[in-house]
């Protein structure tokens, strides 16, 4: 195939025939390619299905991580081991495209790699690595470890998505009409496209932004000294970057500067579009913020067969598959933890990434109320909980090793490692109560409880996110009753949702789900339905289309 002249290699649908290039730090296609950490991966993984279902004219571009994010593995004592094991990947194809960008003065070399969109059904991705013999071992490692904890590393990473990407595009002559950079890491590929087209105005034209990050303190900044000599602004004079970056600190913010270049940006879901607005108002000359609320793929992410039995009225069926559902799962974590869970019995997993203010010990902190929780004989529960903590978040892994002891003292926890694409799924369909309680409104979107409801599970949270959309109390779902939480201190905002948590599992959840389980079932068959109305990944791009391309 020759790649020097490239075009989406499917007949593209006239709604969708704008050429777009759809740069992401990371991509979740399927469990082989393991070049994601979360949330931002897993819905770009999901937009890159829904562009190859919709048949859009989009191509990803992306970076190939020799290590990954990291491999989650055990100490001896079931706590968590950090390990950096070289991938491998026979299914990506050597374009035969190599050229060179300059990084800290240095001239790196680049290869793409590229995944045919026949091979896991998204749109095409181009693949960035540094990982090359030309190169001397400090390149090397810049396409090492998704998310460096290097400064240098790190910025020479955006450099490589940003520059190295508008450079590959360059190469394949594909000329997008858009860029769309995913998260602000890519912005150093505006400073390329105002050196090759002479102006900001210009750029304005053809880049468009989505930002997943609900606090300004959350929004990478470096150093701007070091951002020159890195060559992160391809040449463009100290002062004006000053200028349209608006930095008076010294460092230089990345998604402040793409709010300049673009021409529109988005948050992530309708509640996180007005938290971006009050957060970014009191900044000039940024663009309009508008809002495309977070989805994931149905077609990848569903359990087919529960809705046919849904849709067919076919309640046993629908019990039984469930059921099924649940006990493979459940194998799966005994085999990881010894722990051999009952698929009869009320299970809870709480399962993402670990971070600070998703709070996963949220519900322990009560000792007395949680042990009396789990060993209650009316209502017997089992909980579940799984996730990578950032490697080196030591709170996170501080807390992640907290519950891994905790469980040693219970049959009915369970701490499972490796949370990548299967054991999301696995656990999605072992849950029958999907558990989120972040420190509203500090979760962008977070989309897990939209592919747990497409596998028979309840969405229970706190009330951020996208969830603010979707989930109507006991209808579908259960949620804690929002109060005006800038008037309390952490503490109080912790022990208030904490209490609200308890209350609900207790007097609400765990009363229906054995007491009047056709009830619970309709709760499920409403969140089955509601996700797949309004959450499938194919509104999201089609969204995109309409709102943010257009």
């Amino acid at each position: 195939m020759d790649f020097r002249n490239y075009k989406v290699p499917y007949p593209v649908d006239g709604a969708y025939k704008k050429t777009v290039a759809y740069f992401s730090m990371e991509f979740a296609i399927h469990q082989p390619l393991k070049i994601y950490s979360g949330g931002l991966g897993y819905l770009s993984g999901s937009h890159l299905r829904s562009a190859y279902e919709l048949r859009q004219n989009l191509v990803g571009i992306g970076i190939l991580w020799k290590y990954g994010y990291y491999d989650q593995a055990r100490n001896q004592d079931q706590t968590l081991q950090v390990q950096w094991n070289e991938k491998i990947y026979s299914f990506l194809e050597d374009t035969g495209i190599k050229f060179q960008i300059e990084i800290h003065g240095h001239p790196v070399w680049v290869k793409a790699l590229y995944l045919n969109p026949e091979t896991f059904k998204t749109a095409p991705l181009f693949l960035l690595t540094t990982d090359l013999p030309e190169n001397d071992y400090i390149s090397h490692t810049i396409s090492h470890r998704l998310y460096d904890g290097n400064v240098a590393t790190k910025v020479a990473q955006f450099i490589l998505l940003g520059v190295g990407g508008a450079k590959l595009l360059d190469e394949l002559n594909f000329n997008p009409e858009l860029y769309h950079l995913n998260e602000a890491h890519a912005i150093s590929a505006a400073f390329y496209l105002r050196k090759k087209w002479g102006s900001i105005e210009e750029v304005k034209k053809h880049l468009v932004f989505t930002t997943h990050t609900p606090e300004e303190a959350g929004n990478e900044k470096h150093d701007l000294h070091l951002c020159e000599k890195m060559g992160y602004f391809c040449g463009m004079p100290l002062n004006e970057v000053k200028e349209i970056a608006g930095t008076s600190d010294g460092l230089f913010n990345h998604s402040l500067a793409a709010l300049r270049f673009a021409k529109l940006a988005n948050g992530v879901s309708q509640l996180h579009g007005e938290v971006s607005r009050q957060m970014w108002n009191k900044f000039d000359d940024i663009c309009e913020i508008k809002a495309v609320t977070n989805a994931q793929n149905w077609q990848y992410w569903a359990d087919k067969q529960m809705y046919k039995f849904m849709d067919d009225n076919k309640e046993p069926e629908f019990i039984d598959r469930k059921r099924h559902l649940k006990k493979r799962a459940m194998e799966i974590i005994a085999d990881q933890t010894g722990k051999l869970l009952n698929p009869d019995i009320f299970t809870i997993v709480w399962a993402r990434r670990f971070a600070g203010y998703k709070r996963a010990e949220l519900l322990t902190r009560d000792k007395e109320r949680f042990s009396a929780l789990m060993s209650n004989k009316k209502y017997p529960v089992q909980l579940v909980w799984a996730g990578k903590p950032y490697p080196l978040d030591y709170p996170a892994i501080s807390d992640f090793n907290y519950l891994v002891n905790l469980s040693k003292d219970f049959k009915n926890i369970a701490v499972c490692i490796g949370y990548e694409l299967t054991l999301s799924k696995r656990l999605k369909q072992a849950s029958d109560v999907w558990l989120n309680n972040p420190r509203v409104p500090r979760e962008a979107s977070g989309t897990s409880g939209m592919t747990a409801a497409m596998n028979g599970s309840v969405n229970f949270s706190t009330n951020d996110g996208w969830i603010r959309e979707f989930i109507h109390h006991g209808n579908n779902g259960f949620v804690v009753p929002l109060v005006d939480y800038d008037k309390m201190s952490v503490q109080e905002q912790d022990d208030y949702d904490m209490e609200k948590l308890f209350e609900i599992l207790e007097n609400q959840i765990l009363p229906m789900y054995y007491d009047n389980p056709h009830n619970w079932r309709e709760i499920v068959m409403n969140g089955m339905r509601d996700v797949r109305l309004q959450f499938d990944s194919n509104r999201m791009a089609k969204e995109y289309y309409e709102i943010m391309y257009k």
